[in-house]
């Protein structure tokens, strides 16, 4: 495994790469590696001629000072889990490096970035927008692979990869989970015991809301309070947001009747975790295809046809 620090040296070798009609996948992180990382460098490395990972806890999508500097890090662990994984390139840039003092160019994308986590977090897609494209320009990826358990970052990056034609093809992965539901979280390492315990509450609210969309509940209101109500069963859950909103644009509905989405944001103690399932109404019967009659001419008594 080749690690690459400095950003022109991993352009550098991207372009080298692509000269010689290599495929290269991209696995876009911010480190502590856990077994959904490892599902996307998997695919990652199956799909393509060489899997690249990038490690960099990226400062501008973090609005709390604290919260950046609480992030988990481990930089020996998810080096030797990248080795085991097989990784060919680990490109692990310093913040100076991807951001100099002069830096002036952002990139932002307006509304799918303002719902939900959005409007409790300024200027976090915009720095999950600015450092993807910068990686995309960094490592020409011919595919990229994104986790859904970040489902709104996945539709930030879809909408500004259409926006400004970036060329990969965007390979968004099913949420991988823990054997009790939660999702895998590079935050899950910071949960104390009791609250590790505590949020086994969202995946089985989630499961709850599933429940109800597939019992003929349709109303996002109803479906809101009742997953509000199976979080207020657990005390060390403090909630942040729960909403039922348009799976395409995180608009919210008043009716569930094209794909939605169920997201949620809670807190326990000083640990914030997202988690989100879609509802997908069945799509109605297409009506029976008019009966091949072909040549009736051969049809003894069939007294019932028009001429």
């Amino acid at each position: 495994m080749k690690i690459i620090r400095e950003p022109h040296e991993m352009q550098q070798t991207a372009l080298t790469l692509r000269d010689k009609a290599i495929r290269i996948g991209l696995v876009p992180t911010m480190g502590a590696f856990h077994d959904g990382h490892v599902s996307l460098m998997r695919r990652a490395k199956s799909e393509n001629d060489v899997c690249v990972v990038s490690l960099f806890v990226n400062p501008l999508q973090f609005n709390d000072p604290a919260d950046l500097a609480r992030y988990p890090r481990n930089e020996a662990a998810d080096l030797e889990i990248a080795r085991s994984v097989g990784v060919d390139i680990l490109f692990m840039p310093s913040v100076a490096a991807m951001y100099p003092p002069d830096a002036q160019t952002f990139v932002e994308v307006t509304r799918v970035s303002q719902p939900l986590c959005g409007g409790r977090r300024p200027g976090h897609f915009r720095g999950v927008a600015t450092v993807v494209a910068k990686l995309f320009m960094l490592t020409l990826p011919r595919r990229a692979y994104f986790g859904l358990k970040d489902y709104q970052q996945c539709r930030v990056i879809a909408q500004m990869a259409r926006d400004l034609y970036f060329p990969p093809d965007l390979v968004f992965c099913p949420t991988v989970r823990e054997p009790d539901g939660l999702a895998m979280s590079s935050r899950n390492v910071r949960l104390t015991p009791e609250e590790r315990r505590a949020a086994t509450v969202l995946p089985r609210a989630l499961e709850l809301a599933q429940a109800c969309f597939a019992a003929g509940e349709t109303n996002p209101t109803v479906i809101q309070t009742q997953v509000r109500e199976h979080l207020a069963t657990e005390p060390r859950a403090r909630v942040e947001y729960v909403e039922v909103v348009n799976a395409q644009t995180l608009e919210p509905l008043t009716e569930i009747a094209e794909p939605a989405l169920v997201a949620l944001a809670v807190w326990f103690g000083d640990v914030r975790l997202i988690d989100s399932v879609m509802l997908t109404p069945p799509k109605p019967n297409p009506a029976p295809p008019a009966p091949d009659l072909g040549d009736i001419s051969d049809i003894p008594h069939r007294t019932n046809v028009p001429s």
